[in-house]
């Protein structure tokens, strides 16, 4: 870490990038078999060292352009030295009704005598039935020798969706998918108990209605899209926006309905920002993409308003609109509608920003990453042949916890 860690805070998708978070692929990804892979929410199963390689090069080709990396589990090992947080993390894991009473007995003493190092290796590679295996009583004994009875968490990959910073403050997320809902309260133990974080406001958490990261877009000061689909719930977005209102750090949120299909999982998955006015955004939706737009309602209490919800609009006029732009221009996925259906698969719509005209994507998108370039936008490409097997790209692979402020 930087002897003198930059504010934490992001007002936006494209302000200058000084810190984030990743995960870089480890034991948990080695734990995926074509048996568990669809459980565990993989549409493949990577080849770890190479994926380790890809990941390895996009964090350097950040420290390049001097953002400050921090790794999630480093983190995590650091606040699993703190004796409460300890607890609370052992504690949440042993809740699983699957274990039995004899099992989680024996499994509180064996994670209690772990360092930090090692119970962060447990909560997120999990623990297999053969790896404590030795008559443990009747759920050791029934259960396959592979069973795992703490599952392993390889979307841990992908740190966008488990955390949204909105300027200075912190939305613990709510993720919606079973395989997923530990990495969120992991996540909501670092910020809480971490020293460099532990002072930081929170709002939402993980015991609220469904909002996913890779669903929340800071399109400019005060203003946020939420796309509600397969992950991030109606009740969820409300959720959000009311507390972003109560707090006062947006004015409009744009809520967003977009297709529930796995190619569309997000909102990130059609449409990023590049720059303060331009979008790279999937075209074969981007006509029919609408958005709500939420703001307080007018007299109503402050500390609590009611919500005033407009009638649908183009997602690009009401972005607009609420951004208060003339256009907010489009810069498709692909060469054409069969290129940008591929690309937009691959990620090609899911570049991570560094700074207004400059964005990180998979090299592999040509068609996509010629059209950036052809609008002013200088490509960062990066290889994600494994990287992209969890259906990612580099900014689901990416927690911005400090940006520059535009406004």
């Amino acid at each position: 870490m930087v002897a003198n860690p930059p504010s934490p805070g992001a007002d936006s998708e494209v302000g200058q990038l000084r810190t984030v978070v990743l995960h870089r692929p480890g034991d948990e990804l080695r734990r995926l078999t074509p048996r568990n892979n669809d459980r565990l929410l993989f549409d493949g199963i990577p080849w770890v060292s190479r994926a380790q390689e890809e990941h390895d090069a996009f964090a350097q080709a950040l420290r390049d352009r001097d953002v400050e990396v921090l790794y999630l589990t480093e983190l995590l090992a650091e606040t699993l030295g703190d004796v409460e947080a300890r607890q609370v993390a052992v504690d949440t894991t042993l809740a699983n009704l699957d274990l039995g009473d004899t099992m989680r007995r024996y499994l509180q003493g064996f994670l209690d005598d772990a360092t930090p190092e090692e119970l962060t290796g447990h909560l997120t590679a999990g623990i297999r039935n053969d790896e404590v295996r030795g008559g443990f009583g009747l759920v050791t004994k029934l259960l396959a020798f592979d069973a795992f009875l703490v599952d392993p968490l390889p979307n841990l990959l992908f740190t966008r969706d488990s955390s949204v910073w909105v300027r200075d403050r912190v939305a613990i997320t709510s993720l919606a998918m079973p395989a997923r809902k530990r990495e969120t309260q992991l996540t909501e133990l670092i910020y809480r108990h971490h020293p460099r974080f532990s002072a930081t406001e929170r709002i939402l958490g993980h015991h609220f209605e469904h909002v996913e990261g890779g669903d929340v877009l800071l399109l400019a000061p005060g203003v946020i899209a939420v796309g509600v689909g397969e992950r991030t719930t109606p009740a969820g977005a409300e959720r959000f926006a009311r507390q972003v209102f109560d707090t006062g750090l947006a004015e409009t949120v744009l809520v967003v309905p977009i297709a529930q299909e796995r190619a569309t999982m997000h909102l990130d998955t059609v449409c990023t920002m590049v720059d303060v006015d331009k979008v790279v955004m999937y075209p074969n939706i981007a006509h029919t993409l609408t958005a709500y737009a939420v703001t307080p309602q007018p007299g109503s209490d402050p500390a609590a308003p009611d919500l005033a919800v407009a009638e649908p609009e183009p997602f690009l006029v009401a972005a607009a609109k609420a951004m208060q732009l003339d256009t907010l221009h489009q810069i498709d996925t692909g060469l054409d509608p069969v290129t940008a259906e591929r690309e937009q698969w691959d990620d090609g719509n899911n570049t991570l920003a560094l700074a207004p005209r400059l964005a990180v994507a998979y090299e592999r998108n040509d068609g996509t990453n010629s059209r950036l370039e052809d609008a002013g936008i200088e490509v960062i490409r990066i290889a994600g042949s494994e990287l992209g097997s969890g259906r990612g790209g580099p900014r689901c692979m990416s927690c911005p916890v400090a940006r520059d402020p535009l406004g």
